[in-house]
């Protein structure tokens, strides 16, 4: 008894054996899915991207053209990698040392936005939420809902859920401007107010 394809796959996409993936996904031209991956369901992957083994990818992952995801990189559900966007897989490459070993990870957490060109070192984690704006290089770790851009990456804001600047009053309250939802600041802790 066969199994059943249950995504999308351009012709000229390779997608080797031993990884998954999920439901309604579709992966576009030239792109390359390598072994023992895992991708969500309702993900696209766009034009000339790699999945490299070992890469996790939550369901409802957008991933724009020309980007490499390498191992040692996860993203959680609903996450957005712009249009030519850097991840890093070892801190200190040489061509002629081996460093496969020495593979750092990257967590990528539900919700968060990395803008096009932008460059993630590896070993850090991106909060919730967050929004690396175009061409940021991130060096360090990213609080949930921040809003970070620049060489080094620097945090300028606080973004909400739908990707709007919060502007928190005296009482230390926000809200979407979209969608009426408020947020709350604790020193550097944001939340949603239920």
């Amino acid at each position: 008894m066969g199994t059943t394809k249950n995504f999308f796959s351009h012709e000229t996409s390779i997608i080797d054996e031993g990884c998954v993936i999920g439901e309604r996904t579709k992966i576009w031209h030239f792109s390359h899915i390598m072994p023992d991956c895992i991708i969500g369901a309702d993900c696209n992957i766009g034009q000339n991207v790699v999945v490299s083994p070992k890469v996790v990818l939550g369901n409802n992952v957008k991933v724009q053209n020309n980007v490499s995801i390498y191992t040692g990189v996860f993203c959680e559900d609903d996450v957005f990698l712009g249009p030519s966007m850097v991840f890093t897989n070892v801190i200190n490459p040489r061509s002629a040392i081996k460093r496969k070993n020495e593979f750092k990870e990257t967590i990528v957490k539900k919700g968060a936005s990395i803008g096009a060109n932008a460059t993630i070192v590896c070993g850090n984690t991106i909060g919730e939420y967050a929004f690396i704006g175009a061409g940021a290089v991130v060096t360090k770790n990213v609080l949930p809902y921040a809003l970070v851009v620049g060489n080094p990456s620097q945090q300028i804001g606080w973004v909400s859920e739908f990707g709007h600047r919060l502007i928190f009053d005296e009482n230390g309250i926000a809200q979407c401007v979209e969608s009426g939802i408020k947020y709350m600041k604790n020193k550097e802790v944001v939340s949603k107010v239920n």
